[in-house]
């Protein structure tokens, strides 16, 4: 039991044994653990019920404050309602950024050199973006207890430029990515980098289909069978951290894979609008498919969004996606590693 946990419990008045759950929420607990498939003991009942209960707490407060105009987005009690901030973290973060990062592209230098800087080329772009209209996204998948969020951005950037040249959408294989790019720098389930995830399938010659090789959350020997081959790159673009670049990537190549900071439980119980978080800093920690934007309401910077992917399951935010803030100084390190290839 961690230092937080314990605390909790003790302020609720549970270690010795007395009981001072909110009895209002007991069928709420019920309902919850029947929805997520949750099974514990009883002792880890008693330890789950605790946690569930304050962040439940957290949440309703939020959504009150939503309706009060005080935020932008709410917040729900998902399948993650269990879990401390620090089991959370154990869970799910595997992403992190290269020591010896890729070589940056001098794309950005060579948009503006043919223009005067006073020249807005970004009035040349759409408004809004969302490739997932366009049939260029896969469905949305559940990385499970495998810090494996790093390879499905990468397998989904691939998926739409396969889409784009072939005019087949086809799940490519996420497993083959996690039990083959270690020698790349990826370690399994244990994180990785999509910058390493790109070098694989370069260096591999190849990617096999989600059909051929289907995920299992779980790393293991590599069977990659190049008679299976299903996608291969030329190469991939990384590019410079910032949101104008990411913009003008989005519109006119497709889905971009990015990295964004998840540390808060504000973010892990989103469920609609466009996330703000003021603490949020540009510490990336796991991978994201960008694959649009658009604004709200009036077009103004606070009404502005990126639209991501995730890899939490359906049951999370919008279907598996999310609004996050878009100009807003690279929000939650949106920008800060964003790559696509280019097949």
């Amino acid at each position: 039991m961690t230092p937080a946990v314990f605390l909790v419990i003790l302020c609720l008045g549970v270690v010795s044994g007395v009981s001072a759950f909110d009895l209002s929420l007991d069928v709420e607990w019920e309902e919850w653990k029947i929805k997520y498939e949750k099974s514990y003991t009883p002792e880890e009942d008693v330890l789950k019920r605790a946690v569930w209960e304050e962040n439940v707490k957290k949440i309703k407060m939020h959504n009150m404050e939503n309706s009060l105009g005080k935020n932008t987005y709410t917040m729900e009690i998902n399948y993650f309602a269990d879990m401390t901030d620090e089991e959370f973290k154990d869970m799910i973060i595997g992403f992190t950024l290269p020591i010896n990062d890729t070589v940056r592209s001098p794309w950005k230098r060579s948009l503006h050199s043919n223009f005067p800087y006073s020249w807005n080329w970004k009035d040349t772009l759409p408004k809004s973006v969302n490739w997932v209209k366009e049939g260029y996204v896969t469905r949305v998948n559940d990385q499970g207890n495998c810090k494996s969020c790093w390879a499905f951005p990468v397998a989904g950037a691939i998926e739409a430029q396969m889409f784009k040249k072939t005019g087949k959408l086809i799940p490519l294989s996420v497993q083959n990515l996690v039990d083959c790019s270690k020698p790349q720098g990826n370690r399994g389930c244990n994180g990785g980098t999509t910058n390493s995830g790109f070098k694989y399938v370069l260096e591999n010659g190849g990617l096999e289909a989600e059909a051929t090789y289907p995920y299992e959350a779980k790393e293991g020997l590599c069977r990659y069978n190049p008679k299976n081959s299903f996608a291969t790159i030329e190469t991939f673009v990384a590019l410079s951290e910032d949101e104008d670049v990411l913009m003008d990537a989005v519109a006119t190549k497709g889905p971009v894979a990015a990295g964004i900071n998840v540390v808060y439980s504000s973010l892990r119980f989103y469920k609609k609008g466009i996330y703000y978080e003021p603490r949020c800093k540009h510490l990336v920690n796991h991978a994201v498919l960008v694959v649009g934007y658009g604004f709200e309401g009036n077009e103004t910077d606070d009404n502005n969004y990126w639209l991501i992917k995730n890899s939490w399951g359906k049951k999370w935010g919008l279907g598996g996606y999310m609004k996050i803030a878009k100009d807003r100084n690279n929000h939650c390190g949106i920008a800060t590693f964003a790559q696509y290839p280019i097949v």
